[in-house]
């Protein structure tokens, strides 16, 4: 086996209080792809610095294999006194190194290299330190958001990008779609020790619930075992002296251990506060359009947009998202055509900028308007300190400046601030930048039972994939098109996909000439019998499946099946996983044949 390019060593760190650190270690061999996951706050980002030797901890030792190449993106890059971005990325490469790749990859990445640094947007900024840290092609690459505030087509260009580099990399990210395409071993950080499986991300998840459920079960063992000591203590101490005072260290060793025990982080409670029912028709668009001079956003674009529905809207940066919301919303009116808002709609909106937060307010000010101790929360006043723990912030930070926050953290404090106002219509401009797995879980469950309406801006694949029921994709020249679905389905009806390396879709109006000059001699396909039978059969077959994982997740809810029947428990445990596996095989199985028809009957 390769020696490692990168070791971390029993690394140690500790900021005030709990140690954000403890005994960490990390190695990284040749060609690695690691992802490492963890919890906002968990120290992920301080321990990539500690990695790239930015930070020293307070223990522990870093060794980096001598000659190796590191390069380090970090979550806001600093462009120095850089006046061009072809100089600041000409700056991270060493002598003998191609300076041709500089310009290359800031043309792949959509800059000229003449762009003033300190004017870019986020976006911009991102391409631009992306570029920096890829031209030196480094040994080993630590990656922190590397897909923040950038466009679908550059994100998978990035992915293909890395995936033909020979570096080592070591990402974080909070893009299930990302990692799991680019990650061949997870590295997970939790109450600051790593836990580390040679299995990309998509294992990450099933194995991280087995790791804390089988904590949860050495837990309550202890438990146990200290209720069966302490009772001991008090009716069954023997005259035998020695015996007696050895049990009794034992029974202080326990209680030390399960008082030291440091029980995972506790899961944000998001709800919306929703406003009385809106009217069936949420928005009507006729034959929009809107234009910048010569440059068209939106042209002739068409849309109803019914109480419930939950509408994703994708495209690269500078493509007209936003412009295209505000016209939705009534944020601001078309050039021609017509936008009808229903009854008694309520907006709320997220913004990605968080351009509202005042840096120099603390956490409380931010949430109250900097008005007492009370938020309003569906109209109805809350203890600002209540509310934050719902956010996961501690007491604690409540006078903690909004300048100091994790990327994470605002994040959360965007949210609780859009959550609060009471609506029927949520628009959320990447709502996911920035927030942990678990938080996006959360997220996405808030919005699966929010009754209203949800118009979605965003980047992530898999967040689209499963909360949205349709998405809106731009074809050039300011044509929008709705696709049914979420984003993969967006991709299976396009017929392309938005990479860059692809020749761009053709419009619609194109496609539909060149089916019609299409010879006609060819015979028309059929669903074949099995098809059909599939067809039919599968939703009966889903309804049984799903009824049998109810009744076997009644059987599971029983706390205490583990310890009344353990072998009750594995085997139904294996049932439920058994019958996921076959009811996800299924539901693919039904909607690639219902593609299948509509295809048919469309040609």
């Amino acid at each position: 086996m390769a020696p490692p390019l990168i070791q971390l060593k029993d690394i140690r760190l500790t900021f005030g209080g709990t140690p954000l650190l403890s005994g960490v270690e990390l190695n990284v061999a040749p060609g690695e792809r690691v992802c490492l996951i963890g919890r906002n706050g968990s120290g992920k980002s301080t321990l990539l610095r500690i990695a790239a030797g930015l930070v020293e901890p307070d223990g522990g030792t870093r060794f980096v294999q001598p000659g190796a190449t590191v390069r380090y993106l970090p979550q806001e890059p600093d462009f120095g006194d850089h006046k061009t971005t072809l100089a600041y990325v000409e700056s991270g490469l060493a002598p003998g190194d191609d300076h041709h790749q500089a310009r290359y990859l800031l043309e792949q990445l959509g800059l000229t290299g003449d762009e003033d640094p300190h004017n870019l947007s986020g976006g911009e900024a991102r391409r631009a330190a992306l570029a920096c840290v890829l031209a030196p092609s480094p040994d080993i690459l630590l990656l922190d958001e590397p897909t923040n505030h950038l466009d679908l087509s550059t994100i998978e260009w990035l992915e293909q990008e890395l995936d033909g580099r020979r570096s080592a990399l070591v990402i974080i990210s909070h893009d299930r779609r990302f990692l799991t395409n680019l990650s061949r071993s997870t590295a997970w950080l939790d109450r600051g020790r790593i836990k580390q499986i040679d299995r990309g991300f998509a294992s990450f998840e099933t194995w991280r619930d087995e790791v804390l459920a089988e904590e949860e079960r050495d837990q309550h063992k202890l438990d146990r075992k200290i209720v069966d000591e302490e009772h001991w203590l008090r009716h069954g101490v023997s005259g035998r002296r020695k015996r007696n005072v050895k049990r009794l260290a034992n029974l202080h060793a326990l209680r030390d251990q399960r008082r030291n025990y440091r029980g995972t982080a506790g899961t944000a409670s998001l709800a919306a506060a929703e406003a009385e029912q809106s009217g069936k028709l949420v928005i009507e668009a006729k034959a929009i359009t809107k234009a910048y001079g010569e440059r068209k956003i939106v042209e002739s674009f068409s849309t109803r947009i019914q109480r419930g529905d939950r509408l994703g809207i994708i495209g690269p940066n500078g493509a007209g998202k936003t412009t295209l919301v505000n016209l939705l919303t009534g944020g601001a009116q078309p050039d021609a055509g017509i936008v009808r808002l229903g009854a008694n709609l309520e907006i709320a909106t997220l913004d990605q900028h968080r351009e509202s937060l005042d840096p120099k307010s603390t956490l409380a000010e931010a949430l109250t308007g900097g008005r007492g101790d009370q938020i309003m929360v569906g109209g109805r006043p809350k203890h600002v300190v209540g509310y934050m723990k719902d956010f996961l912030f501690s007491q604690e930070q409540r006078g903690t400046p909004v300048e100091v926050l994790s990327g994470g953290e605002r994040g959360r404090l965007m949210l609780a601030r859009a959550l609060a106002k009471p609506s029927n219509l949520l628009v959320l401009d990447e709502p996911t930048n920035d927030l942990d797995l678990e938080t996006l879980d959360v997220l996405e469950e808030m919005l699966g039972d929010y009754e209203g309406t949800v118009i979605l801006i965003s980047h992530d694949r898999d967040f689209l994939d499963r909360v949205v029921t349709s998405v809106i994709a731009p074809e050039g020249n300011g044509k929008w098109i709705e696709y049914a679905g979420g984003y993969s389905d967006m991709l299976a009806q396009r017929g392309a996909d938005l990479k860059r390396e692809t020749a761009k879709a053709q419009p619609a109006a194109e496609k539909k000439e060149e089916r019609a000059a299409a010879p006609s001699s060819a015979p028309k396909r059929k669903l074949s019998f099995n098809e059909k039978h599939a067809l039919e059969t599968l939703p009966k077959k889903m309804e049984t499946l799903q009824a049998d994982i109810a009744k076997l997740q009644r059987v599971l809810d029983d706390p205490n099946l583990y310890a009344k029947d353990r072998k009750k428990f594995d085997d139904t445990s294996a049932a439920i996983a058994k019958a996921h596996e076959e009811l996800s095989a299924a539901e693919e199985r039904w909607l690639e044949l219902e593609m299948l028809r509509e295809e048919i009957e469309q040609a």
